[in-house]
């Protein structure tokens, strides 16, 4: 018998007899040893293994499993009975002893074999030298050489070689590896380096039993030794000429490195540069000298050396350099008057050897001379000749030489001048305009003088009453006529001036010519004087013009701005340059207009048409007045800064304003924000709406006070608030949404509405009015709820916005479907019954309940009522404990109610019919039994649907003859069916009702005692529908159960209901 909830499996047991039989080594593992990386296999055979065979590596037990999980390198090979442990690519963890076992069993004692010790060769790795071999040695010098072969097992043997040839007297020790069972090979030998070493190998050989070659270091050695004497190449011989360029090498053989070279001059460095030429074996310094007369007497040195060199290796030349004068100078005065006696001299500096000099006067050779010689520069000798001559007119112009030669360069240096010999110029004249003809001044007059004859021709000087005039042109000269221009431009001083031309020249002897001019000119000077230095406003004030001397007389005129005064002139006077002046006085009634403007006196000559100029600016002190241009009014945007000017004028000009702000002054540093410039212009940075206003400036000086006032405007972004928020409306009515903007400017069509729900809607009416906005909705519904948002936006900074709740109230509507109306319960005073109730409107909804008619008394223990509220939705469930089939199979109505009205359902309270009770059953089972399958969550979302279901159906169906159908799932082990797929067939008609089913249900709900027996689970679902079956399903039930699955439903249900074959 198969109790409930059970499965039963069939189980195949074996039985094996046979005699009493002790396991036992046929082949026990032995020691080896292998090199790292190679396979190693350890032999184990057991003749009638009973027990677990697995092996031991360090009395750690690998397992009983061929591949030997966790280990992946080890396995077990061979044939029945064979336990060979495998090994491959051996490594260092491999190093241990192996033990193979077979435990015991019900017919044999275990049995271990003999320790075998697997010995893992580790070749040395590459081997290195601890002594610095990347450092040069020196020749001559001893060196300790260690090298060390790492990690080997067993220990390495090194080896050290020279060249190839075995370094003798090497010593060795080890020393502990990098790992546990690794050995370190240290090796040491002294080696004395040579030079013949540079260049060859040092070689470390490594080996042990693990390699077939040795495992080799090689170094190259890099031995310093100094280079050999250099020697040098062009130099020839000792004597050079300067100027020329000497090309000398010098070369230096060998050295490691190759020597350094470097040219030296009397100590001094000339060149460090040098090539090397590595497979020569040299270093080359060419030094190319360009030869002057300091380098006579020098010596030259080049030097070898390199950085093991203990001193310079060098070699020195001394040199003999011939060079003529540097300069060849000609002293003495080449200009005289004739007849006059010239010496004059001809110095040589140093040269090697001294020069000869001679004289020359045209082609003719002087002889009157005289030389001295001295010790000069770089060895050499100075050489001074002295000449005397008379001169004579005809010599004038005739090249004088100095010639010198030197005996050893082969050259000479040549110095020439030309001889000057002076006498005087014949006659000078000038031609000027008629003494008689006025001219103009302002205008050009030329005066022209000549001059001829002399030597050199004369030099023409012009004087003016005596004094020198600077601005003549240059002289010209043609045929020996000598010319210079003075081009005037005429002033007043010109007027009957005395002009003179001088000729002169060296001959020291003067001739002179003579003009006069007649200039019309105006007033050469104008001055304005007063009383008074300061004025004040209102005051009279008087002014003296004084004309300076004009040919002829000027008219004296005043103006003051655009007007023009006629001021009263007193008799001429004689003045300056032949010309008369004129004085002329001017009252004038002054304002603060007249500060700082300029009083023009002008001094007219009708005759010339022009006139001369000078002003007097006016001081007139006045209190502070403010410009007609000052602002009254500054508008800016809120957050920038805001700059109130102040366009005050006074004199003095020294003035003191204060601002004012609501009768309050405004005190620098008292707010951060403030600032004041040079003029008293206010500037407000980060300026508010709250800084607007009207300031006063009052400004004061020491003539007195005054005061103006500006507006400031500040412009900035909308703030939008709600007049009210929510506004609640009933269904039907007319709804006013209102914001209010704080802005400034306020500006036409600022605001703007928008609905913030999904849906559309009829937007209303929009009325704006200066600082408000008035959406209107008529015949308000549902669908109008929700959020409306009000922007503002006048330009400035981003636009403001509020969002507002727009509530619709409504009465009560009660849910009222059949689901609703009824609701099934046992009565047999065990069972809870919830009646639920669920309405939605607005504003809230509150509950009563009754029970045929009559109000129920929610203080009874029997009845308890909970309600709960989701936006407009609210839900009142009224739970009755212990149902009573005599008290309370009734009809109770639920009546919903608010302010605006109320909405009444009925649900009757019925009985429980056999569909309920097979849910129930479902239900327990499914928790029971279905759970452990890993599906419970989607049974209970079929459970609560088809309990859901039967309710429904207990209200409006009777199960008179129930359907049955039962649906087969070949693929699916476990599962549920989805409700909507199986309400959606389209056999389900009225009076039927599908369950799912298994054969746990079908024991359960029919008390059938008929099992099922197989060695798979198995159960009975749903088939899909025909288009929709998947013809993949494989079958997972008995074959002969397959033919229909009308047969698994008659299987499962008997003959309880009538079966469709699907």
């Amino acid at each position: 018998m198969m109790g409930d909830g059970e499965i039963f499996s069939l189980t195949h047991t074996m039985t094996i007899k046979g005699t009493h039989a002790q396991q036992a080594f046929r082949t026990e593992p032995w020691n080896l040893t292998v090199r790292m990386g190679a396979t190693a296999v350890l032999k184990c055979e057991v003749l009638r293994a009973s027990g677990i065979v697995q092996w031991a590596k360090d009395g750690f037990l690998l397992g009983p499993q061929r591949s030997l999980p966790g280990f992946p390198r080890y396995s077990m090979i061979g044939r029945r009975g064979q336990y060979n442990l495998r090994i491959e690519d051996a490594q260092l963890d491999d190093d241990a002893f192996f033990e193979c076992q077979a435990s015991q069993s019900e017919r044999s004692d275990a049995i271990v074999s003999n320790p075998a010790f697997l010995t893992v060769q580790i070749p040395p790795s590459k081997p290195y030298f601890t002594t610095d071999v990347t450092t040069p040695w020196v020749a001559g010098k001893k060196y300790k050489v260690e090298c060390v072969a790492p990690d080997a097992k067993p220990e390495a043997d090194i080896t050290l070689y020279k060249d190839g040839v075995d370094l003798t007297g090497a010593t060795s020790f080890t020393t502990s590896g990098s790992k546990d069972k690794l050995l370190n090979t240290h090796a040491e030998v002294t080696v004395t380096a040579l030079k013949s070493d540079n260049g060859r190998e040092l070689t470390c050989h490594a080996n042990n039993e693990a390699v077939f070659q040795p495992v080799v270091t090689t170094v190259t050695m890099d031995v310093y030794y100094p280079p050999e004497p250099p020697y040098i190449i062009g130099l020839d011989r000792d004597v050079v000429k300067a100027g020329s360029l000497l090309v000398l090498e010098c070369v230096s053989h060998g050295g490691n490195p190759l020597g350094t070279l470097q040219w030296t001059k009397e100590g001094e460095v000339l060149s460090t540069t040098w090539e090397e030429e590595v497979m020569g074996q040299k270093s080359r310094n060419i030094l190319k000298l360009k030869i002057t007369p300091a380098d006579n007497q020098a010596e030259l040195s080049c030097e070898s050396a390199n950085i093991v060199s203990l001193s310079p290796l060098s070699i020195t030349r001394k040199i003999t350099v011939f060079f003529g004068p540097a300069k060849l100078t000609l002293s003495g005065s080449l200009e005289a008057i004739e007849g006059q006696e010239l010496t004059l001299s001809c110095h040589a500096s140093s040269s090697n050897p001294p020069v000869h000099i001679r004289w020359w006067l045209g082609h003719k050779e002087l002889s009157n001379t005289s030389v001295t010689m001295e010790e000069g520069e770089n060895g050499g000798i100075t050489t001074t000749s002295n000449v005397t001559h008379q001169v004579s007119r005809e010599e004038n112009g005739l090249e004088l030489t100095c010639e010198a030669f030197n005996n050893g360069t082969h050259f000479s240096k040549i110095q020439a001048a030309k001889l000057a010999v002076y006498y005087p110029p014949q006659k000078v004249f000038i031609d000027s305009p008629p003494e008689d003809i006025p001219l103009r001044s302002g205008t050009r007059a030329l005066l022209v003088c000549h001059s001829a004859g002399g030597n050199p021709p004369a030099k023409l000087t012009w004087f003016k009453n005596g004094k020198k005039v600077s601005d003549a042109k240059p002289q010209t000269s043609s045929n020996m006529v000598v010319t210079r221009v003075l081009n005037l431009l005429l002033t007043a001083s010109d007027n009957q001036a005395a002009y003179r031309c001088d000729a002169t020249n060296e001959a020291k002897r003067t001739i002179s010519a003579h003009a006069k001019l007649l200039v019309q000119f105006t007033a050469v000077s104008m001055k304005i004087t007063a009383k008074e230095e300061v004025f004040y406003r209102g005051q009279q004030m008087e002014l003296d013009c004084l004309s300076g001397s004009s040919n002829p007389k000027s008219d004296i005129s005043w103006k003051v701005g655009t007007l023009r005064f006629q001021g009263v002139e007193e008799a001429p006077k004689k003045a300056e340059f032949g010309g008369v002046s004129v004085l002329s006085r001017l009252h004038l009634n002054l304002t603060s207009q007249h500060h700082n403007q300029k009083v023009i006196c002008q001094a007219y000559s009708p005759v010339l048409e022009e006139g001369a100029n000078t002003f007097y600016q006016l001081n007139v002190l006045y209190p502070p007045e403010f410009s007609s241009e000052q602002a009254t009014e500054v508008q800016v945007v809120e957050d920038d800064v805001a700059t109130i000017p102040l366009m005050v004028s006074a004199n003095p000009e020294v003035v003191s304003c204060i601002w004012l702000r609501r009768k309050q002054m405004l005190v620098k540093g008292e707010d951060i924000r403030h600032h004041w410039s040079d003029d008293h212009s206010l500037e407000i940075r980060n300026v508010t709406r709250k800084d607007g206003g009207l300031y006063t400036i009052k400004c004061e000086n020491g003539e007195g006070v005054n005061e103006t006032t500006v507006k400031l405007d500040v412009y900035y972004a909308p703030t939008v608030k709600a007049e009210k928020d929510p506004v609640y409306v009933n269904q039907g009515g007319t709804a006013d949404l209102i914001c209010v903007a704080d802005a400034n400017p306020i500006i036409p069509e600022m605001f703007s509405w928008k609905w913030l729900g999904e849906e559309e809607v009829e937007m209303g009416e929009e009325t704006n009015e200066n600082k408000s906005s008035l959406l209107t909705i008529h015949n308000v519904t549902r669908a109008h709820a929700g959020f409306y948002q009000c922007t503002a936006s006048n330009g400035i900074a981003l636009p403001g916005s509020v969002e507002m709740k727009l509530v619709v109230q409504f009465t009560p509507e009660l849910r009222k479907g059949p689901q609703w109306r009824k609701v099934a319960s046992r009565g047999d005073g065990t069972a809870t019954a919830e009646l639920v109730c669920q309405a939605e409107g607005i504003p809230p909804v509150e509950f009563t309940w009754e029970k045929k008619g009559m109000l129920i008394d929610l203080a009874n223990p029997r009845y308890e009522e909970r309600t709960a509220r989701d936006g407009s939705f609210h839900t009142s469930t009224l739970r009755v404990v212990n149902v009573s089939a005599t008290l309370d199979y009734a009809v109770f109505s639920c009546t919903a109610r608010n302010s605006l009205g109320e909405d009444k359902l009925d649900i009757q309270l019925v009985s429980t019919s056999i569909a309920s009770a097979y849910i129930s059953i479902l239900s327990a089972i499914g928790r029971a039994s279905l759970g452990d399958c890993g599906f419970s969550s989607i049974l209970t979302w079929c459970l609560a649907k088809l309990y859901n279901l039967s309710r429904v159906l207990e209200g409006s169906w009777e199960f008179t003859q129930p359907l049955y159908m039962c649906f087969v799932d070949l693929e699916k082990e476990f599962d549920c069916v989805p409700l909507g797929t199986m309400l959606g067939f389209s056999r389900v008609t009225d009076k039927t009702f599908d369950i799912v089913v298994d054969n746990y249900i079908k024991h359960a709900i029919l008390g059938d005692t008929k099992r099922f027996s197989s060695s798979k689970r198995w159960k009975l679902e749903e088939v899909p529908h025909s288009q929709n079956r998947d013809p993949t399903h494989e079958p997972v039930v008995p074959l002969d159960l397959l033919k229909s699955p009308v047969n698994i439903c008659k299987q499962v249900f008997g003959n309880h209901g009538d079966f469709i074959d699907d």
